[in-house]
């Protein structure tokens, strides 16, 4: 909660005048019962209009008093709490920004959506129930007491009777609270993760007809929610009812012992009716704090879920300029003996993998789904550190480069084609802002997509559809390679970026590649891409199984040789060994 509060500190002279004006319309709510016992007693039982009149009229003005400071209160908290709320969603969107590949394993997407909406806006609501009404509750029940000391002790006596049991019970139900929410939120993240699966595969899911059985899932996450809601709704709901019966029970004795006090003279008729209003404000507050309890107890445990983000130290990238910035070379890579498991798992992905690419040259990288591949080259650009072993780019250790200076000398095209929403031309320059038009479309020329992107009617200022949707996956992949061409990489990942490619649009593809000087790392499927790098990598299992030419593997691996013959290669298979 601490981290969450301190970004309330910007704000804390208008939280100090939000509380002030509610403490003036407080300090009017709580005088008004002691000026209707004046009325009372003083002017209308003792027949005196000119009292009933000036006791009248400063009860107006109060009034309007408490009227104006309310309106203002209100003001001030709902600015308060939207620019607090600004603020800790930009400060965990940046937070999300900084995180390793390894962090994301921790924090699931759909539980940092949560977390960056209905969290934040839970906690929003609470912050302003807190300058508006949830701390006036318990000062309107403290000073009610107070003022009916004030008014008649002997009476007031029967008020506090119940209060040391309220407030024990109130503790232990904000505690029960606490837990129960926490589960809801919870169950909310799984809820949200199903939608945005859904929303995601919505192509396949209908291609499939498999709506009915996605409907299903999605009421078994749905009815884990609704009945965590209802089981902390339940407890919650027996807050008011046992208020309102101690409430009321005090109520009951103060009118019972107030008439006696009538008849014998020690008390007046309009001290019993302070007292009795009194009553009442305390019974209206302690009304609220069932509601106040409910919302606190979500607050909390959204709270505590923000706080695990914000106070995460561990799989943060850091960008500072701490690091040795190494030189951009050419582009060599090297991997020495590297291992490497992933943080949530102990099973090795890649196990003792060596082997060096040189300056400007490609090298494809094959082998069975699960084997490895992807993972390897996510540890180019340090998504993930090696847990064994190490990488060397131009002869300088990644871990000894700056992420920034690494990364500006890496083009990534991943295996799922990310676009995002805006132009064409906008995609284009995500790769490198400061590109202008004509380096764009030399770009999209190298990448086969200009033709296409010419033929649309908006040319470069079509708009992108979410992910892409308005677009075939070729033109996607062609468009995620074109971005990785604008920044002008020294060294190129293009992760299976060619695989809804025709035959003749991917041989160009590589033609106008090899114009570039950018050392490539290629996974691919197809042997006839294998053959045209320099170096092959067949892994198998995490492991090299083989590495060389085309025809080097042809000669030595027995695996490779499969590949080929099922991709039909048998006959250049025939030649060789003829």
């Amino acid at each position: 909660m601490k981290t969450v509060l301190s970004y309330l500190s910007p704000y804390k002279w208008l939280v100090v005048t939000a509380l002030l004006f509610m403490l003036i319309e407080l300090s009017v709510e709580l005088v008004q019962p002691l000026l209707i016992a004046i009325i009372i007693d003083d002017g209308i039982l003792a027949g005196d209009q000119q009292t009933i009149i000036f006791w009248g009229s400063i009860m107006l003005l109060l009034s309007v008093i408490a009227f104006f400071a309310g309106i203002i209160n209100t003001f001030i908290a709902s600015h308060t709490v939207q620019s607090y709320g600004f603020d800790i969603r930009q400060a965990l969107f940046r937070k999300v920004q900084s995180f390793t590949m390894a962090t994301f394993l921790k924090f699931p997407s759909s539980s940092l959506i949560t977390r960056l909406t209905t969290d934040v806006t839970i906690t929003q609501n609470v912050i302003f129930m807190g300058l508006r009404i949830m701390l006036r509750s318990p000062l309107v029940v403290v000073g009610s007491i107070i003022m009916s000391f004030f008014v008649h002790p002997y009476l007031a006596m029967f008020l506090v009777i119940g209060t040391p049991f309220l407030v024990i019970f109130l503790y232990a139900m904000s505690r029960k609270g606490l837990t129960l929410f926490g589960k809801v939120q919870k169950s909310v993240d799984q809820v949200t993760r199903k939608i945005q699966e859904n929303l995601q595969a919505v192509r396949l899911i209908k291609a499939y007809l498999r709506g009915n059985f996605e409907s299903t899932r999605f009421a078994t996450v749905a009815d884990t929610l609704k009945m965590d809601n209802v089981k902390a709704f339940r407890i919650m709901e027996l807050i008011l009812p046992v208020l309102l019966f101690v409430m009321n029970v005090s109520l009951m004795a103060v009118l019972w012992f107030g008439a006696k006090e009538i008849q014998t003279g020690g008390a007046q008729m309009g001290e019993l009716v302070a007292i009795v209003n009194y009553a009442m404000r305390m019974t209206g507050a302690f009304s609220m704090f069932a509601f106040i309890i409910i919302f606190f107890s979500r607050a909390k445990a959204s709270a505590e879920r923000m706080e695990e983000v914000l106070i995460e130290e561990e799989g943060i990238e850091d960008f500072s300029s701490d690091l040795k910035e190494a030189i951009p070379g050419i582009g060599e890579i090297e991997f020495q003996h590297v291992s490497f498991h992933y943080p949530t798992t102990d099973a090795p992905v890649l196990k003792n993998v060596s082997f060096t690419v040189k300056p400007g040259s490609k090298l494809a990288i094959m082998g069975a789904t699960g084997s490895g591949k992807s993972t390897l080259l996510n540890l180019i650009p340090r998504f993930f550190d090696a847990t064994e072993g190490e990488i060397f780019i131009d002869g300088v250790e990644v871990k000894d480069w700056s992420l920034k200076e690494l990364r500006q000398v890496i083009g990534l095209v991943p295996q799922q084609s990310i676009l995002f929403t805006g132009s064409i031309e906008e995609n284009l320059g995500w790769g490198d802002s400061t590109a202008t038009e004509e380096l764009l479309k030399e770009a999209a020329k190298q990448a086969q997509i200009h033709n296409s992107i010419e033929q649309f009617p908006d040319q470069y200022d079509t708009r992108v559809g979410q992910k892409g949707v308005n677009l075939s996956g070729g033109q996607k992949q062609r468009l995620s390679i074109a971005r990785a061409l604008v920044r002008k990489p020294e060294i190129l990942l293009l992760d299976d970026s060619t695989s809804a490619l025709d035959v003749s649009t991917e041989n160009a593809l590589w033609e106008a590649l090899e114009q570039e000087k950018a050392t490539m790392l290629v996974i691919t499927q197809k042997i006839r891409t294998a053959k045209g790098a320099d170096q092959i990598l067949l892994l198998e299992e995490g492991e090299v199984s083989a590495y060389g030419t085309h025809e080097q593997l042809m000669e030595s691996s027995s695996l490779y040789r499969e590949i080929a013959e099922s991709q039909q290669e048998g006959d250049e298979y025939d030649e060789i060994h003829s």
